[in-house]
């Protein structure tokens, strides 16, 4: 362990960045070099800047967007709610 990373490590770093793996690139630089969490966060902070303008093609496209699945329960439920909500008018309307 030492202060700096080699090249070969910084490579590493770099890839889990170009990926989307922020978490996975402050790991690798925390094992690397010994550094606190905070140090590690900074680091990866500036080098993550850095290779954004450096190089935007090479981060992928997904790495940006949320991963959550809000939309697809959004898009699932809702026209179901809207069924069961005609349903129950239709047969409120009968009673």
């Amino acid at each position: 362990m030492g202060d700096r990373p080699t090249e070969e490590q910084i490579q590493q770093i770099n890839e889990a960045l170009f990926a989307g793996r922020r978490v996975e690139a402050i790991k690798l630089y925390r094992e690397f070099t010994g550094q606190g969490l905070k140090e590690a966060h900074d680091f990866i902070d500036v080098v993550h800047q850095e290779l954004r303008e450096k190089c935007p093609e090479k981060f992928e496209e997904s790495a940006d967007k949320p991963k959550g699945c809000l939309g697809l329960l959004a898009c699932l439920f809702l026209p179901v709610g809207a069924v069961l909500y005609c349903v129950g008018s239709l047969m409120a309307g009968r009673m």
